[in-house]
């Protein structure tokens, strides 16, 4: 069941078109990346399912039903540029966002305390959000997006200020979301992050949708016919269309490509009549790849 629907929006600014006829449905129970370069209308649409900004055409359902800013209490936020109040102390602060979301102060206090203490936090309660690196106010701000269980979470480049470590805390809490019935937006430039918590994606270039759909179909529908295979012994490279080798400690492991009609039946075969296998795997483009041809070398939707 889809829980948003982006039905060809349109928005200019002062003569410059900053989304032109962009569509997407976005599944219940999913993470779903929106993806682009710098400019190319991601921030613009986010503002528009926020109730920030109206667009100029088109229209944006929830659950079925035109969005109206009511329904902005059910969607969490986490914007880009993060917006704590500087001076304020962090507990006293999560409980003002939590209360201006709906909830009550004694729902906010346990729901806080609960968060505070699987984060490691608690001991920031009274300290002042200048007094935090741009990490730790980046976890208070995260904490009071998801504090009152939205529908729907938008995160714009999430792990930006993290080390691996927090970064890693952040995916595996997104992924438990989702896990939790939560439906995530997943805005950024990483792309190996998308392939580890997107279901689905769009990529947005110049204000248009250019590529859209399920991650690992998207990634086996710009495979190339590269394999990585490990062998007992050297192969004969005249052979094959080999694009690296190395020897390592159990063999010898080679990149090689399929010629074209090639089955992977026949290129097996040709392969076991020179050596033992001890591997044979498929190597697909990565995301990053993929978001590089594509904002690079292929013309546009019209």
């Amino acid at each position: 069941m889809k829980l948003l629907e982006v039905k060809n929006v349109v928005k200019q600014f002062s003569g410059h078109r900053a989304l032109d006829g962009v569509s997407l449905d976005i599944p219940e129970n999913t993470v779903y990346g929106l993806l682009g370069p710098n400019g190319a209308g991601k921030t613009t649409l986010i503002r528009i399912i926020n109730c920030i900004t109206a667009p100029d055409s088109g229209e944006v359902f929830l659950n079925g039903k035109r969005l109206t800013a009511e329904d902005v209490r059910h969607i969490g936020y986490l914007p880009e540029e993060r917006g704590l109040y500087k001076k304020m102390k962090v507990g006293e602060q999560a409980l003002y966002l939590a209360q201006l979301k709906g909830m009550t102060k004694q729902e906010a206090l346990m729901a806080l305390k609960y968060w505070f203490e699987k984060f490691e936090i608690q001991y920031w309660w009274n300290k002042k959000i200048e007094e935090l690196s741009k990490g730790m106010a980046q976890k208070v701000q995260f904490i009071t997006t998801i504090l009152h269980k939205p529908k729907l979470l938008i995160f714009d480049e999430p792990f930006s200020g993290f080390d691996p470590v927090n970064a890693d805390l952040l995916k595996r809490e997104i992924l438990a979301l989702k896990d939790g019935g939560a439906t995530i937006i997943f805005s950024t430039h990483n792309m190996s992050s998308v392939e580890e918590l997107c279901d689905n994606i769009s990529l947005i270039d110049k204000s248009k949708i250019v590529l859209q759909g399920n991650v690992a179909e998207i990634r086996a529908a710009h495979a190339t016919g590269t394999y990585r295979v490990v062998t007992k012994t050297n192969l004969h490279a005249d052979s094959f269309d080999v694009q690296s080798e190395k020897e390592t400690h159990h063999g010898f492991e080679y990149v090689l490509k399929s010629r074209a009609g090639e089955s992977n039946n026949v290129l097996l075969g040709s392969l076991m009549t020179q050596s033992e296998l001890f591997s044979f795997e498929e190597v697909l483009p990565t995301m990053n790849d993929i978001f590089i041809e594509t904002v690079t070398t292929k013309p546009k939707q019209s």
